[in-house]
């Protein structure tokens, strides 16, 4: 692991987890290539996914893949924070920054504006979102304000860790404050914690600022599709109902004309690394 003195400043490592979403991690990569000019680095992760979308990434030339084999991957959260690990161990950079494969930037100087919260604020060690959703500002807070269950379960377990944190769909952090306070992504997921959770309320706790970004703000830098990995792969079982609703979201999002652009700009597979 590199030393804090050894980070690279003014740089930003983008760290992505890919698990057989070769469609998907295509088109998230070629994104970020499209639309970020802040200087960085972009690492992959593949947990093992012996498929296509391994071979995709292998051709590659501008990132920096790390392939897990015969490792103790297990499912759901321990697999993608273990692999968030992995990155984070490899990142020689100032900032890092977690985001998922079914995550598509779409705007242009989004890294670039989200570095910049922790140039106006040197005590701040984290900045990203809560849920990123699809609809209409409007009807994001109009559910959060009629979710009968959500206040139930606050009153029943007050003590309980809120569920508003930084997720890692698109969460950066000052790379030095996790290694300082030894914070890693599977801390606690084995007891049920949601990958990256526990990072968001540590570093609160050691007395550091965090800016959790409304989901209307996150909108208009990335679209997210909630549960896609696990949606197009069998293996994980998921309910119905969300099986649907992120389908129906992958059909919408595909059709748009940035989303056809992207997928037949094999141009923005070419390049040399920018590390």
């Amino acid at each position: 692991m590199s030393k804090d003195s050894q980070l690279e400043p003014g740089k930003v490592t983008i760290c992505i987890v890919n698990y057989r979403t070769e469609e998907l991690t295509r088109i998230c990569l070629r994104a970020i290539r499209k639309f970020t000019k802040y200087p960085h680095r972009v690492i992959v992760v593949d947990n093992d996914s012996q498929d296509r979308s391994l071979k995709y990434l292998r051709k590659l030339d501008w990132i920096t893949l790390i392939e897990r084999s015969g490792e103790d991957i297990r499912s759901g959260s321990w697999a993608h924070g273990s692999a968030l690990d992995k990155g984070l161990a490899a990142c020689n950079t100032e900032f890092f920054l977690a985001m998922h494969s079914d995550t598509i930037v779409h705007k242009e100087g989004w890294l670039g504006e989200l570095v910049e919260y922790f140039t106006k604020n040197p005590n701040c060690a984290a900045v990203g979102g809560d849920k990123v959703e699809l609809k209409p500002a409007w009807q994001v807070w109009l559910k959060k304000c009629t979710d009968v269950k959500k206040w139930i379960r606050k009153l029943k377990n007050p003590k309980k860790l809120s569920n508003r944190y930084i997720r890692a769909i698109c969460s950066l952090y000052r790379t030095d404050v996790l290694r300082k306070h030894d914070l890693w992504f599977t801390k606690n997921v084995m007891d049920g914690v949601t990958c990256g959770k526990q990072i968001y309320f540590d570093l609160i706790k050691e007395g550091y600022e965090t800016i959790l970004l409304p989901s209307p703000v996150m909108s208009k830098y990335i679209y997210h599709l909630a549960h896609a990995t696990m949606v197009l792969n069998p293996e994980f079982e998921v309910r119905k109902r969300t099986e649907k609703k992120c389908r129906a979201q992958l059909q919408k999002l595909w059709n748009t004309k940035l989303v056809q652009e992207l997928r037949t700009d094999t141009s923005l597979d070419q390049g040399v690394s920018l590390d």
